[in-house]
């Protein structure tokens, strides 16, 4: 039986690896632009100056930092048909290649917006940086996945278990999932891992299980070296993962195209949430992923609705002081901007 298992495990692991992971900064396309242009600047106008501290709104090229995840599609939606409109916004998406890298260049104004975690926005709101959230970026989409073996999350003691970040509503998932069966999280050995990693780690036994940003986690089950223990809907109704971030100096500086930028936002995600064979064309046009995988991953996942309530943020933050990731986050009034 042993032998048979590894036989298994060794051909899941082969069929894995010849598909091209996404989203890794180990690919060398951290910072990588992919330009989405719906008006040019003006003819013979140097880079330079529509860089330039203060170009004009014509000139603005407004830069949004992504990884290649699902979480990001409505971003990417928003730019694809600001790109059709006659006075649509020059939009240039930024791919990151992991969490770090795109923090680092929202907090230093380096891009105007992110599709970013909440819980990172709200550590750099709450360390005083000039960022804020003015919407959220999709609803649900997060899954736990376990070996085969896994029956429950007691059988997590003693076990490795992923997490991309610790700043992250994985953390607080995978807490919610060990409270059911009365397990502390100082009982499992938790790891931060590259997404692209995850699937690869399971399949060989390096952790036992993990929780990610999709479509990481759908890998596991399309290709059945995985199960899904537990959906984010069903430990933590409306739960908040990422959200659409906005610089403050962008914010100030240029108002009528930051409310515009919202707008696109959620018209893209309601264009998603409309068009499922749309919504697996856009996924397949920003990172590599089999068909069959995005089947399963865009069950767990909607664009709609992507306001951020109050009553919603503020059991985010009790979450976050519950499992440890700060003892004082900012409050709603300090971090959101309903900018429509």
């Amino acid at each position: 039986m042993i032998k048979i298992k590894n036989l298994y495990a060794t051909l899941a692991l082969s069929l894995l690896m010849s598909l091209t992971a996404c989203g890794d900064a180990s690919e060398g396309n951290a910072g990588q632009s992919q330009k989405i242009q719906a008006a040019a600047p003006a003819a013979g106008t140097p880079a330079k100056a529509v860089d330039s501290a203060a170009p004009s709104a014509e000139q603005k090229v407004i830069k949004i930092a992504y990884l290649p995840i699902t979480h990001s599609l409505a971003g990417f939606e928003a730019a694809e048909i600001e790109k059709l409109k006659k006075d649509g916004l020059n939009i240039e998406l930024v791919k990151f290649g992991s969490w770090t890298e795109l923090m680092d260049a929202l907090n230093t104004g380096n891009v105007d917006a992110a599709v970013a975690l909440v819980e990172l926005v709200m550590k750099a709101r709450e360390q005083g940086v000039d960022v804020y959230l003015a919407s959220l970026a999709h609803r649900d989409g997060n899954v736990i996945v376990v070996g085969n073996d896994i029956g429950n999350a007691a059988d997590l003691k003693g076990k490795t278990f992923a997490i991309p970040h610790r700043q992250s509503s994985h953390f607080i998932l995978l807490n919610e999932a060990l409270a059911r069966e009365n397990v502390d999280i100082s009982e499992i050995n938790i790891v931060e891992m590259a997404p692209p990693e995850m699937p690869s780690a399971l399949a060989t036994g390096q952790i036992a299980g993990y929780c990610v940003a999709e479509p990481f986690g759908a890998k596991a089950v399309s290709l059945n070296i995985g199960k899904v223990l537990y959906n984010s809907k069903d430990l933590w109704p409306d739960s908040i993962c990422c959200g659409f971030a906005l610089s403050g100096k962008f914010l100030s500086a240029y108002p009528e195209l930051a409310s515009r930028l919202v707008k696109a936002l959620k018209e893209g995600g309601l264009n998603l949430e409309h068009d499922h064979e749309h919504e697996k064309e856009l996924a397949s046009k920003y990172f590599k992923v089999t068909s069959d995988t995005l089947d399963v991953s865009l069950k767990w996942i909607s664009y709609d609705n992507l306001e951020i309530r109050k009553e919603n943020y503020d059991q985010l933050a009790e979450k976050v002081k519950k499992y440890g990731l700060s003892e004082n986050p900012v409050p709603y009034e300090d971090i959101v901007r309903n900018v429509e």
